[in-house]
């Protein structure tokens, strides 16, 4: 359980209020009412209260619900909300948000612990599995989201249903990358150097985006390289500038091998500041590769060797 929750959730005195509820006559009892079920505001969006709170936590039984705790006086909220109910509706029922107004309903806020609002809860199979306080960016939203449907699809069988009948869905498009990516493709790639960056100063673990650039740096290399750069590293084994502008043409003509056993012969034969150059190309170099691929696994040990 996230440490957004403040203590153990029980949630015993809300199932039990909600209970009584609806025990009472059936005339008493619509959407939204005590005793009813919660209103929806759509198929995946729940208006819920205290009286209605019993009805979430039993279909939570069969899918994953959502628990979006706010207040109207917050500025968050509204902003958090507002993503919730859109990614709610691309779930096509994957997942469920109950909205609860926690002004209206401070019990269910009380249960759950939470010490502000905005405070999301995950609930599944009639309790809570973990939360988050404040309004997260939308892409960490959506990994938390998925990770939780990954952890729960076995035990939950609406997850699945859900998603078999909505059938395969495309992951929207990041705008963010589509800049980088067109800039790339009209051979601009200062500009999508540019982007990618800028994806990273507000994403410094973006996987895709660190991989990205790491193309574009070395496609703008190659492309720059002096096409007799081979024979003049051949010519003159000290010339730096040469050495690394031949590995980047060996590995431009699928050479891998050739071009680390380059750059890792030329860390053994210099010293400082040139070795440190060298050492680096060759690391960027690497991440050019899935870290598996063996060539890369056997150039690291040799730089490793030749090192020390």
């Amino acid at each position: 359980m996230s440490a957004a929750l403040s203590g153990a959730v029980d949630l015993s005195a809300l199932k039990a209020r909600a209970e009584a509820s609806r025990n009472q006559p059936p005339s008493t009892a619509g959407a939204g009412q005590p005793g009813g079920t919660p209103a929806p505001s759509s198929d995946t969006v729940l208006e819920v209260t205290e009286a209605t709170f019993q009805s979430v936590v039993e279909l939570s039984l069969n899918q994953l619900v959502v628990v979006d705790l706010w207040a109207g006086f917050s500025e968050q909220c509204q902003q958090l909300t507002a993503v919730l109910e859109r990614l709610a509706g691309e779930s096509g029922g994957a997942w469920v948000l109950a909205k609860v107004d926690v002004e209206a309903n401070p019990r269910i806020a009380q249960a759950f612990g939470a010490q502000s609002v905005p405070t999301v809860v995950a609930i599944a199979g009639g309790q809570p599995v973990d939360a988050f306080s404040g309004a997260l960016p939308e892409p960490e939203i959506r990994k938390w989201l998925g990770s939780l449907l990954d952890a729960l699809r076995d035990r939950l069988p609406g997850i699945r249903a859900a998603e078999e009948a909505r059938g395969p869905v495309e992951e929207p498009e990041d705008p963010r990358f589509t800049e980088a990516e067109e800039a790339f493709e009209q051979g601009d790639y200062a500009a999508a150097q540019a982007a990618y960056e800028r994806i990273l100063d507000a994403e410094p673990a973006n996987e895709l985006a660190k991989n990205a650039l790491a193309q574009v740096k070395f496609t703008a290399r190659a492309e720059a390289a002096d096409p007799s750069a081979r024979e003049k590293a051949e010519a003159d084994p000290k010339d730096i500038d040469a050495q690394l502008a031949a590995a980047d043409l060996d590995i431009a003509e699928q050479d891998v091998e050739g071009a680390f056993r380059r750059l890792v012969d030329v860390v053994r034969r210099t010293a400082g500041d040139d070795r440190n150059r060298v050492r680096e190309h060759l690391v960027a170099l690497f991440e050019l590769f899935d870290p598996s691929d063996e060539r890369v696994g056997k150039a690291r040990r040799d730089l490793a060797s030749a090192l020390f």
